[in-house]
Parts: structure tokens; sequence; C-alpha cells
């Protein structure tokens, strides 16, 4: 019996721990399962949090995107705007000066025209002029050919005249 003892001793104390193992297990399993559930309400709430705080961040974001987005669209509008009215100003001062050119190589042509007829008609004056003292030149030859030719005609006539005895007075006359 007395090795029986000691089997039972140790079976009993076996029994005793097992006793106390296994209902130590089952508090320790029911503490982890609270401790669990209790981890996973804190982390759905802390997830919820996140969830919320992300919310919040990405409306923040989307708001400012589309304000940044509004803020370019409205740069790009002006940018657009002052290139167009610029672009207009460009194009009216273009057309301007194309009239102005347009209008001044018109006049040009006109004064190239009338200075062509002017010139034409000085140069029609300058042959009048010219034929015209020509003329008077020629006139002027004929008038001192003719008073040459009057004056020979005239010594010719006088010389016959001196010569010719009607013109000589007689000699009995002559005396008084």
């Amino acid at each position: 019996m007395k090795k029986w003892m000691y089997v039972i001793s140790v079976g009993s104390m076996l029994a005793i721990f097992l006793v106390f193992y296994l209902s130590e297990t089952k508090k320790h399993e029911e503490r982890e399962r609270q401790r669990a559930t209790e981890i996973a309400a804190k982390k759905a709430a802390e997830d919820a949090r996140k969830a919320a705080i992300e919310a919040a961040a990405r409306a923040d974001a989307e708001k400012r995107t589309n304000q940044r987005l509004a803020d370019e669209a409205k740069k790009e509008a002006d940018r657009v705007a002052k290139w167009e009215a610029e672009g207009q100003r460009v194009k009216d001062t273009t057309a301007k000066a194309n009239a102005e050119s347009d209008r001044s190589a018109k006049q040009a042509a006109q004064l190239e025209l009338q200075l062509s007829t002017l010139r034409t008609e000085k140069e029609k004056i300058n042959r009048e002029a010219f034929e015209l003292a020509k003329q008077v030149e020629l006139g002027k030859i004929k008038r001192r050919t003719a008073e040459l030719e009057i004056q020979r005609i005239t010594a010719m006539i006088s010389a016959k005249a001196a010569q010719s005895s009607l013109a000589r007075p007689p000699a009995a006359l002559a005396q008084p």
C-alpha cells in the first residue's frame, strides 16, 4: 500500500492541479476573450475615429483641390482673356497699320501719277518755251538779216544814186 500511496498522492495532487489549472485556464480564456472584445471595441472605435478623420481630411482635401482647380481655372481664363485681348489689340493695330499703309500707298501712287503728269507738263512747257525762244531768236535773226539787207540795199541805192546823174544837181544850179 505504501506504493500505492505514492501514486495516489501524486494522482490526487495532479487532480487538484488539473482542477485549479482548468478553472484558471477558463478564467484566463474568459479574460482573454473580454480583453479581445475590449481590444476589438477599441479598435472599432479607433477605426471609426480614423475613418471620421480621414473623411474630414478627404473632404478638406477635396475642398482645397476644388478651390485650387477653381483658382487655376480663373487664372487660366484670365490669362486666355488677356492673351485674346492682346491678340485683338495686335490685330486691330495691324489692321489699322495696313489700312494706313494702303492709304499711303494709294496716296503715293496718286502723287507719283501727279508728279509724272507735272513732269510731262513741265517738259511740254519747256519745249514750248524753247520753241517760243527759238522763234523769237529766229525772228531777231530775220529782223537783223532784214535790217542788214535794208542797210545794204540802202547803201547800194545811195551809192547808185550818188553815181547817178539824176541824183546830182546840175552844176549851174548848184552855184549861185
